[in-house]
């Protein structure tokens, strides 16, 4: 087993009395990417300045490459030389791109030609080589952060923290900086540590997702285990499963369990013994309708009465009374052809594998 790059055993943090990390063991190795995603105000910010060494917890233990680093200051700042971090905002001086980018290495005392050819380089990474001569704060929102980046990779990082990279800029170029970010996870080795509140972007850059909401770390794991194994219930509502069904398991054959979720019983594939207390969570978009009792393969089918039917982009949410709340998502053209309206019977199925139950803790 490899040791983590990065590791943090109980770390707490407190702003005054108010309790901002609770407890976060988390482990970084060498050349991942790592998402921390989560609701705005959960502890992000704060969790990547820790790490960043920005800050001191107020409890538990910080481990860079092996050694503790928060009780001596020299090697925080050893630590520190060997990481970047770029800010939500950041901020650019009134020079040029290109003596922005070289600022951090002169502070670190490189030499030129070695200063020039390492500006050329991360500007041809971040595709910003025209603009070396530009002054940097006539950038557009998405060029700044490109910079930054720029700037932070220059002095060759073997961590690179981002905040929130695309948080307040534009479609375009909120793609554009994501494209680039691709670009160097696949380019360099370097490991990076991003904090994110767009679940999409997570799933498409990280190796790993973390999840945090208020201070706690709730669960880490790739990206598919975190959408279709989340083992909370906050982190299921987080990441958007829609139905969230409180049930006992009252019946079991081999690992064909049946459910009772009070309005009707749900046939699912699960572990948990019968009287176990669960969450059945079904996503919307696994739950299919049709205007007439089909014979599906489906385990699960039920007959329901439309509540309530709202396009959302591209796509129709039908919310169901089948004697329980289901969510459907079904594509505009099949709730025009399946002529969906409020008050209306149809009948919605569901396969047992795709229910995920999870033990009711609260």
């Amino acid at each position: 087993m490899s040791m983590a790059l990065i590791e943090t055993v109980n770390i707490s943090q407190k702003y005054g009395k108010q309790e901002i990390i609770k407890n976060i063991s988390l482990k970084v190795e060498q050349g991942e990417v790592l998402a921390l995603i989560g609701p705005t105000g959960a502890g992000k910010t704060t969790l990547l300045r820790l790490l960043d060494l920005l800050e001191l917890p107020a409890s538990g233990h910080i481990y860079f490459d092996g050694e503790e680093v928060n009780s001596s200051k020299k090697l925080r700042l050893q630590a520190r030389r060997r990481m970047s971090f770029v800010l939500q905002k950041p901020v650019v001086f009134n020079m040029s791109v290109r003596d922005n980018i070289a600022c951090a290495l002169k502070w670190r005392k490189e030499k030129e030609p070695a200063i020039s050819r390492r500006v050329d380089s991360v500007l041809e990474l971040v595709g910003m080589t025209g603009y070396s001569s530009r002054t940097a704060r006539t950038l557009s929102g998405g060029e700044t952060q490109l910079v930054a980046i720029a700037r932070a990779l220059a002095v060759t990082p073997e961590v690179l923290f981002l905040d929130e990279p695309t948080a307040n800029l534009d479609p375009v170029s909120a793609a554009r900086v994501e494209e680039v970010l691709a670009h160097i996870i696949g380019q360099q080795k370097t490991t990076l540590v991003m904090a994110t509140h767009d679940m999409s972007q997570g799933q498409r850059l990280a190796g790993r997702i973390g999840v945090i909401i208020n201070g706690e770390l709730l669960q880490t794991g790739s990206p598919s285990d975190i959408f279709s194994t989340p083992q909370d219930t906050r982190v299921a509502e987080l990441v958007g499963i829609g139905n969230i069904l409180s049930g006992v398991i009252a019946n079991r054959d081999n690992e064909l369990v049946t459910i009772d979720v009070g309005g009707g019983l749900i046939q699912a594939i699960s572990e948990h013994g019968i009287g176990a207390e669960v969450h059945a969570l079904i996503r919307p978009e696994d739950v299919t309708l049709s205007p007439h009792h089909d014979t599906t393969s489906a385990r699960n089918t039920f007959e329901g009465r439309i509540t309530r039917v709202f396009p959302v982009g591209a796509l129709v949410r039908v919310e169901l009374d089948c004697g329980f709340p289901l969510l459907a998502v079904v594509t505009r053209r099949s709730a025009q052809d399946l002529n969906l309206a409020a008050d209306k019977k149809v009948y919605a199925s569901f396969k047992a594998t795709a229910v995920h139950v999870i033990k009711r803790w609260n």
